[in-house]
């Protein structure tokens, strides 16, 4: 009985929902709605290059797990929000997008590049530090590609989306303490 009641207080508590979160001075709060859907808080994390302190990173779900790869599976409504924390020039952003999209989408890449393009054009010449880059994935939609005070695009397909949250939560992401951070790993 014991033994019964610590295994489901212990899925209880890793699938309880992370509450609001501070990281590097930017604070996430636990939910967010989008497309009619409440989604949970699922972990931060900063991407840190260097010495340098590049950017902090929120991920929404629907449903809140440290499983990646089920994260990835889900068709479900998810969101990554990202808020910068030093200026970067378009080519530094889409460069690093890319080398990790590459490495997610592998063999789907040729059928991937063109959105891949749509997407790249969709982000400004510079982001600014303290500005948001949020990237929401909507079953039947697609990702929608919104940068503060710059145009939003979407781009069709769960293909794309699958490889584009894979360059932070894949088997090769850009920064793996970003992605035990977001998996909500890390405190």
């Amino acid at each position: 009985m014991k033994k019964t009641l610590t295994a489901v207080l212990l899925s209880l508590t890793l699938a309880a929902p992370v509450m609001a979160k501070d990281i590097a001075g930017v604070k996430y709060p636990d939910t967010a709605t989008v497309a009619g859907k409440e989604l949970k808080l699922n972990g931060v994390g900063l991407r840190k290059k260097a010495i340098f302190k590049v950017y902090t990173l929120g991920l929404y779900v629907e449903n809140p797990t440290q499983d990646a790869t089920a994260l990835l599976n889900a068709d479900e409504v998810k969101r990554v929000r990202m808020f910068m924390k030093r200026d970067l020039k378009k080519d530094q952003i889409t460069e690093a997008i890319e080398n990790g999209f590459k490495k997610s989408a592998g063999a789907n890449m040729p059928k991937l590049q063109a959105r891949l393009d749509a997407f790249k054009a969709a982000i400004p010449a510079e982001v600014k530090e303290g500005q948001e880059l949020n990237l929401t994935y909507v079953p039947g939609k697609g990702t929608t590609v919104q940068v503060t005070g710059g145009q939003s695009i979407d781009v069709e397909g769960k293909d794309f989306a699958d490889a584009l949250f894979s360059v932070w939560l894949g088997k090769d992401p850009v920064d793996g303490g970003l992605k035990d951070g977001i998996l909500g790993k890390e405190d």
